[in-house]
């Protein structure tokens, strides 16, 4: 549905203006989708990235410093979010062998069959190839990549 409909506002400044608040629309709407998917494994988007980001490093262990930089969510406390992690047994931190200083942060066989039961990706791409094609998806990106730019 069109911006237009859904905040149910026909004039805009600009295309400009139309397409920022077309992107807070569409990232709010995208948000709910999200943390509805993510409730049902009792798990926050932040969580989420993070079980990812370890799931990726699997089996090498990550420090915080590694979980932030590669976070979607800039603005999270990565500390705290892998202190609730740990509490659920989805992740495991030890101190590190090479540095005592730094702590390494492992994702749990726990938190990897957790990952396993999440259709997170599946939901999102049936939801965005019933609407858009894969050539518009591409141009989506690049458009995005650009915006940020």
């Amino acid at each position: 549905m069109e911006i237009e409909k859904e905040i149910q506002n026909a004039k805009f400044k600009d295309e400009y203006q139309k397409a920022y608040i077309n992107i807070i629309y569409t990232y709010n709407w995208l948000n709910a989708m999200i943390k509805a998917e993510l409730a049902k494994s009792k798990i926050t988007p932040q969580q989420f990235n993070i079980l990812r980001i370890l799931r990726g490093q699997h089996p090498k262990p990550a420090t915080i410093n590694t979980i932030k930089e590669r976070m979607l969510d800039k603005m999270s406390d990565a500390s705290r979010i892998v202190d609730r992690l740990v509490s659920k047994d989805l992740v495991k931190r030890t101190v590190c062998e090479a540095d005592r200083r730094a702590v390494d942060i492992v994702i749990s066989d726990k938190g990897l069959a957790l990952l396993e039961g999440v259709k997170l990706e599946e939901s999102m791409a049936i939801t965005l190839s019933g609407h858009v094609t894969n050539e518009q998806a591409l141009q989506l990106s690049d458009l995005l990549d650009a915006f940020r730019g």
